[in-house]
C-alpha cells in the first residue's frame, strides 16, 4: 500500500471515530494515535472472501481489528474499527449471516459469561448502561453478534466475550445497509 493511501486510510478511519469534530491539536494526537493501532492494515478486497455480493457481505477482520462492508450493488464501502474478542478460545472464525436486526437491544450474559464471572448482571434493558450498544446484528451462530458499545475505549482492542464491537454511531449505520441475510465471515 502506497504512504498516501495508507495516510487517507488513517484519516478515514480517524474521522469515522469522530475526530473531525476535535480541536486541532488533539485531532493530531488522536490521528497519530490510531494511526499506530493500524499502521498494519491492508484493505481487503470483498472478491478475496466472497463469491458474491448477493444481499451485501460484512468481513470481521480479528486480527486488524476492523469491519468491512460491501453493498449488493456495489456503490457502498465502509471501514470501522472494531473490539474483537479477548482471546482465540473465544473467536468463532468462519461463515455466517446477519438472522435478526435488534434496535435498542437488551442484554443477557451467556451461560459461559456467567461462569467466567458470577457478579455480572443477568439482565441489562436498553439504554446507556447496555454492553450491546444501541443495535445489534445477531448472527446465525448461537450468542455471537455484532453490536454497538456503551464503552468506546473497547474499539480497537482485545475486549469482548465473543462478539464484534463498534461505535453506536458505526454500527447504526452498518444496522441501516445489512439486511437479514447479510453474509459475514469472521476471519
Amino acid at each position: 500500500m502506497t504512504k498516501t493511501r495508507r495516510e487517507t486510510l488513517r484519516l478515514g478511519l480517524a474521522a469515522g471515530a469522530g475526530l473531525v469534530a476535535s480541536p486541532l491539536a488533539a485531532q493530531d494526537a488522536s490521528v497519530e494515535r490510531l494511526a499506530r493501532r493500524v499502521s498494519g492494515l491492508t484493505i481487503a478486497r470483498w472478491e478475496d472472501h466472497f463469491e458474491t455480493l448477493k444481499n451485501g457481505a460484512i468481513l470481521c477482520d480479528t486480527d486488524a481489528r476492523v469491519v468491512y462492508y460491501w453493498s449488493e450493488d456495489r456503490q457502498v464501502e465502509r471501514v470501522y474499527p472494531s473490539s474483537v474478542p479477548l482471546t482465540d478460545e473465544l473467536t468463532r472464525r468462519g461463515r455466517t449471516e446477519v438472522t435478526l436486526k435488534r434496535n435498542a437491544p437488551e442484554w443477557r450474559p451467556t451461560p459461559a459469561m456467567l461462569k467466567r464471572n458470577p457478579d455480572l448482571p443477568t439482565y441489562v434493558g436498553p439504554g446507556p448502561q447496555n454492553p450491546l450498544g444501541t443495535r445489534a446484528l445477531n448472527l446465525s451462530w448461537q450468542y455471537y453478534r455484532i453490536h454497538g458499545t456503551n464503552d468506546v475505549r473497547k474499539i480497537g482492542r482485545r475486549s469482548s466475550n465473543g462478539c464484534i464491537g463498534l461505535f453506536n454511531e458505526h454500527i447504526e449505520e452498518l444496522f441501516e445497509m445489512a439486511t437479514v441475510g447479510t453474509q459475514v465471515v469472521l476471519l
